[in-house]
């Protein structure tokens, strides 16, 4: 599978989410500020909850861009079946009777690339983390969203 291809593909997503959310955050802007917005009595909190939402647009805009900037930088180091898993690595695990594909990218986690096939892993995450420094036929176990996941690496590109 070509790694170039799902950065391309992620960071398209994330440039997508991006614009999004600036979007949103031009329109509670100008909620905020509208001549509609202005408080009738003191019990009137409309402009204020929309200056909240729109604070929140912005501390999600920002966190967007420099996951982007760091995806654009990311590198896409090709991994050789002896090496352990890292940042970049395309990892192929056996759950069970089902063989699922993990791309460890610095952001973005939880994404589905490649028309669903592969799914995103930061390294922050709890199933990032157990998967960084595994190596081929290692067994892999992590608790996420409750459920306790044990995993095989049956390849690393």
């Amino acid at each position: 599978m070509n790694k170039l291809a799902l950065k391309e593909e992620l960071i398209g997503v994330v440039a997508a989410d991006l614009e999004t959310v600036e979007r949103a955050h031009r329109a509670t802007m100008e909620g905020a500020t509208h001549e509609q917005a202005k408080p009738e009595n003191d019990k009137d909190t409309r402009a204020l909850e929309q200056t909240y939402l729109a604070r929140g647009h912005a501390k999600r805009t920002e966190e967007l861009r420099e996951g982007l900037a760091a995806l654009r930088n990311m590198e896409v180091a090709t991994f050789t079946s002896n090496q352990p898993v890292g940042v970049g690595a395309l990892v192929t695990a056996e759950e069970g009777n089902r063989t699922i594909r993990f791309w460890i990218a610095l952001y973005g986690g939880g994404s589905r690339l490649a028309k669903g096939t592969v799914q995103v892993v930061t390294p922050r995450s709890p199933l990032g983390q157990a998967l960084i420094g595994k190596r081929l036929g290692d067994d892999c176990e992590v608790l996420a969203g409750g459920k306790r996941r044990e995993l095989r690496l049956a390849g690393i590109e």
